[in-house]
């Protein structure tokens, strides 16, 4: 297995231009035009990856998610989650890149072996950046309604902390 995982990359980029070449296809021209698009792209994404930072800064500094997870933390007590995976909890569908600095800085304090570190790296594994999917992937390619996807992303991820609580409870309490 060392072996093929060692090997698996520079396999891909030899045999795909190989293949490219031998079905007559422009390897390098397609490469660039990739690229482009690739960039063009991005630069599309900038304005909705800005706006969602500035939302999430506002949502931590204006004490909302301190709130919401004081609200939360009778219900989701009795549900065996610690009251510091809740900021955790909250801040998943909005931010995957501030959770892992979450995630990472439980599981300094209270150690990753401990209930809280594991839970953190199960949900880290059971939960979706759902409003950050929505506002930059969504938002660069123009679709304006989406409602629908809102809910099944929030409903996956609610369904996903709880199958993490679920399974770390039962095997780690």
């Amino acid at each position: 297995m060392n072996i093929i995982s060692t090997w698996a990359i520079p396999f891909l980029l030899l045999t795909i231009p190989v293949y490219g070449f031998i079905k007559k296809v422009p390897v390098y021209e397609t490469f660039v035009e990739g690229a482009e698009e690739g960039f063009i792209t991005a630069v599309k994404i900038i304005p909705f990856l800005v706006g969602m930072m500035v939302a999430i800064s506002v949502f931590r500094a204006s004490g909302a998610m301190e709130g919401l997870s004081n609200i939360l933390n009778p219900v989701t007590a009795k549900l065996g989650a610690p009251s510091e995976i809740l900021p955790l909890a909250i801040m998943r569908p909005l931010s995957g890149s501030g959770v892992l600095g979450m995630a990472t800085e439980l599981m300094r304090i209270y150690g990753p072996d401990s209930f809280i570190g594991r839970l953190a790296s199960v949900m880290q594994g059971t939960t979706d950046t759902t409003f950050f999917v929505l506002t930059v992937y969504f938002g660069s390619v123009g679709i304006k309604k989406y409602k629908y996807s809102i809910i099944t992303g929030l409903s996956a991820d609610i369904s996903g902390f709880i199958a993490a609580l679920y399974i770390c409870n039962l095997l780690y309490r």
